[in-house]
């Protein structure tokens, strides 16, 4: 009799496989947006969270439980059911995104702005710190996603314990010692109304959704190669480590969040997460903050920029056959990367978020209808008629999002105003909402008629 095949992960594999998750989850933006929202939001602080959560851990939950309910092996299998040729544009340009164009240079950016560049003597001087700042994260970078075999255990075993241990002691500080109560601390303008909606959008700049439908490819990989065979035993196993990680990061989500209301009770809301964060480990710590900080901050960057650079090199080489190789793909990656963190954080940050506002609308419709397709048959008449009202809105939301300078250029004015009169929750940053609803509710009809021409 042959040897019974592995149904499910040991308690010690699950553990890793978490972490792992986790480590390429938690990277830059979650780190510097919550504590931000913190001192944004004062006493209004539990309905933005509520928000943030939505997006920043429920959504991601949601996109790796789709791939492993639906038993994907990525998000271009997710896209096929819309079409081919659309399944190879949104895979592209989501893994662009999260990938060498913003999240990858931002995770180098972010922890040299965080915490070198306040304390360099000479701020002329910052753009050549970048740059070798920058070199030598990326040559670490590369070093470990040359060796994708290894992931499980550089970030699971090595990198995410000695992140989670400093981020651990700077946590413990400021709850031994708050800075003050949330309770007496008024929001800013932007939070004293809408606060939860404010929260939702802030939670996507931390990429984390577009990151769950990018990282299920390597988390399935990493199963399998655990010795996990079955599709059902993998689906299994991958939804139970997206819910373990996912809890992870709310609870860590809420002690950031927290800390930064505290913090506005002995100083002034800061004008972004990194100098609230550089400050208040300064608070807590002294110079030594300034140190813990930077080893926090690098190694979340860190391993996060390893998991996407191994995602959009294996994705990319699966969806080109014909085209580089895994390593190839992996140099690209990083050295445009590597040009693109030397622009520096805000015009990163300032760039990122139209292509948000873009993908993520396609995204969260992307993973519903893969979750509750089985109530309509995954008919592609629904998939299609719900991606073309939902990516019309989203190209509103994506012009309204660009720079001023870019919307002079493209003469937007008279969309924006039509958008603002006529569409619901526009101003919120969500106008795809009800043309969304509009599109599904069509597709539905359109699959009922064919269904009924049948009988």
């Amino acid at each position: 009799m042959g040897a019974l095949k592995k149904k499910g992960l040991t308690a010690a594999e699950t553990i890793t496989v978490t972490s792992m998750l986790f480590g390429m989850f938690f990277g830059a933006g979650n780190l510097i947006f919550p504590v931000y929202m913190g001192q944004q939001a004062g006493n209004h602080i539990w309905p933005a969270v509520a928000g943030f959560l939505m997006t920043g851990v429920g959504l991601p939950l949601l996109a790796v439980a789709a791939l492993g309910i639906s038993r994907s092996d990525g998000v271009s299998s997710l896209g096929n059911r819309v079409g081919k040729k659309y399944s190879v544009f949104f895979t592209c340009l989501l893994y662009l995104t999260i990938g060498p164009l913003f999240a990858i240079p931002r995770c180098a950016s972010v922890p040299f702005t965080v915490a070198l560049e306040p304390v360099l003597q000479d701020p002329d001087s910052s753009k050549l710190w970048l740059g070798l700042f920058s070199l030598v994260f990326f040559l670490i970078v590369l070093f470990f996603s040359l060796k994708p075999g290894g992931i499980l255990i550089w970030i699971g075993k090595i990198l995410n314990p000695v992140f989670l241990l400093c981020l651990g002691i700077f946590v413990a500080a400021a709850f031994l010692s708050p800075m003050g109560s949330a309770e007496g601390i008024p929001p800013e303008a932007s939070y004293e109304s809408g606060a939860f909606f404010n929260g939702f959008i802030e939670g996507y700049n931390t990429m984390d959704l577009l990151a769950g439908l990018a990282f299920g490819i390597v988390v399935i990989n990493v199963i399998r190669g655990l010795g996990i065979e079955e599709p059902g035993d993998i689906a299994a196993s991958t939804v139970k480590a997206g819910v373990f990680s996912c809890l992870l990061m709310g609870v860590i989500y809420v002690f950031i969040t927290v800390i930064g209301v505290q913090s506005r009770g002995i100083m002034q809301a800061c004008s972004n997460g990194g100098e609230a964060l550089y400050l208040i480990a300064g608070h807590y710590f002294g110079r030594a903050g300034t140190l813990i900080l930077a080893v926090t901050v690098s190694l979340a960057c860190l391993k996060t920029a390893v998991g996407l650079i191994t995602s959009c090199a294996e994705t990319f080489g699966a969806l080109f056959p014909k085209g580089p190789g895994y390593r190839i793909w992996t140099i690209l990656f990083t050295l445009t990367a590597f040009l693109i963190a030397n622009l520096g954080l805000n015009s990163i940050i300032a760039y990122s978020v139209p292509a948000l506002m873009l993908l993520y609308p396609l995204g969260i419709t992307l993973i519903l209808l893969a979750l509750f397709g089985r109530f309509f048959g995954h008919d592609r008449r629904v998939y299609v008629s719900v991606t073309v009202f939902t990516f019309a809105a989203a190209i509103l939301d994506f012009l309204h999002a660009l720079p001023e300078g870019l919307q002079a250029v493209l003469h937007t004015d008279f969309l924006m105003n039509l958008a603002e009169r006529y569409l619901p929750f526009f101003g919120l940053g969500m106008g795809w909402i009800c043309p969304t609803a509009i599109g599904l509710l069509i597709g539905l009809a359109v699959r009922a008629v064919g269904h009924s021409k049948k009988k």
